[in-house]
């Protein structure tokens, strides 16, 4: 009986951890439910998390409007740490700070220096994620994004 307890308290434990993030798995930008300033918005835009330690692992990919794609990538615990970026114009590094179980501030900073922060909120029926960013671009142009994507 003890070792069967010890079981269930395992998979608890397990589960609690997975359903921790909300934003675990991939999530596909629905653009006509999105708003970009200064325009014009992405043709399409993929993102996906998995859990990786304390933390996340982030992997997407978003088609320009000129067709140019972008791929960004990184892995950070949710500790307000600077982690490397791969593939961002906009940054080298990301801070994620875990607001709750939905939300997640993240800054990101590119050579030491803010250059965005976004707001990361998953719904409460865990069907769409909302990205709201702020800040200057690579080309120094001031943004102000909100990024709608639904779960796939």
């Amino acid at each position: 009986m003890s070792s069967l307890k010890t079981a269930i308290g395992f998979f608890v434990v397990v589960g609690l951890l997975l359903a921790a993030d909300a934003a675990v798995g991939t999530w596909k930008l629905n653009v006509g439910k999105s708003k970009f300033h200064p325009g014009p918005p992405p043709l399409s835009a993929t993102l996906s998390y998995e859990a990786s330690g304390s933390g996340v692992k982030r992997t997407g990919e978003m088609v320009n409007a000129d067709g140019t794609k972008i791929s960004f990538e990184y892995t950070a615990e949710y500790d307000g740490k600077d982690y490397p970026v791969t593939g961002n114009p906009n940054g080298d590094t990301i801070a994620l700070k875990k607001v709750n179980d939905r939300t997640v501030e993240a800054t990101l900073k590119k050579g030491g220096k803010v250059t965005t922060t976004a707001h990361r909120l998953v719904s409460t029926d865990g069907k769409t994620l909302t990205l709201t960013i702020t800040g200057t671009d690579a080309k120094g142009q001031k943004i102000h994004n909100v990024q709608v994507f639904d779960k796939q």
